[in-house]
């Protein structure tokens, strides 16, 4: 047995294969994987497959390399939703949705949209209310955008050729030129916008929640009805919204010792 395979004990060996996936940020082949997790080559395939079988990891349709699937990610979601950074997290929402008097939101990019992990409502009887756990497309929400636009330039293009670019509100964009332009203005910008995109009606705004390595891990943001707030008029509480997700990259993957 060599050192790492005494360094990483038996029942942390899937831990340290999924850990690898998160830290490198797109799919990776077993090969690859195996340049971080020293451990023998039949030993990395069992794991890998076994991972694949119970529902953590899945094949990319592009070229056959592992990346998490959908029992990994509600595990991921599950642990930010956890007690006391649950609570932090709604605070910080909370305080942001008193301030804009609008409907705030908390995403995480699910298998094909953002999904809503928890939600602030605005105090007002007319209202966009989507119920958490929904999932909405990537290519014509605030969220959704502000996440393609987090995406490498070979990973973006991957997702295009497979994404359908369905015809959701009066403003949806549907053409992939179009769509890169718009994704391109949001990397610039650095946070992204809904304009009557999704629903008729709706505008909003998101701005990212990035982890320690600079991805994105989340989206924080908001939506109102035009008949309360033009897009304008949104785009003025851009600052505020940064303002808060800069609080929530603090609070979900501050340090430990320091009370996050």
């Amino acid at each position: 047995m060599n050192d790492m395979m005494d360094r990483i004990p038996t029942n942390m060996r899937m831990i340290v294969i999924l850990e690898t996936l998160s830290q490198a940020g797109r799919p990776l082949s077993v090969a690859e994987i195996g340049e971080v997790v020293d451990l023998p080559k039949p030993t990395l395939h069992r794991l890998c497959t076994t991972l694949e079988e119970d529902g953590f990891l899945i094949r990319d349709s592009t070229g056959g390399r592992l990346r998490p699937a959908r029992r990994t990610r509600m595990l991921a979601s599950g642990l930010l939703m956890a007690s006391q950074l649950h609570i932090a997290r709604r605070m910080v929402m909370t305080a942001l949705a008193a301030e804009i008097r609008e409907t705030c939101n908390f995403s995480t990019p699910g298998e094909s949209g953002m999904k809503y992990v928890d939600r602030v409502d605005t105090p007002w009887p007319l209202r966009y209310q989507l119920p958490i756990g929904a999932e909405v497309p990537f290519h014509c929400t605030a969220s959704g955008k502000m996440y393609l636009a987090s995406n490498d330039d070979t990973t973006l293009e991957r997702m295009l050729d497979v994404m359908p670019l369905t015809h959701e509100g009066p403003n949806s964009i549907t053409d992939k030129d179009a769509l890169r332009r718009e994704i391109a203005a949001v990397r610039k910008a650095g946070h992204a916008w809904d304009s009557e995109e999704f629903m008729a009606g709706m505008v909003a705004m998101a701005a990212p929640v990035r982890d320690p390595d600079g991805r994105l891990a989340a989206t924080i943001a908001f939506h109102a009805p035009l008949q309360r707030m033009s897009f304008e008029a949104a785009a003025e509480w851009v600052p505020r919204l940064k303002k808060a997700a800069v609080d929530l990259e603090v609070l979900l993957f501050g340090d430990d010792e320091g009370g996050a």
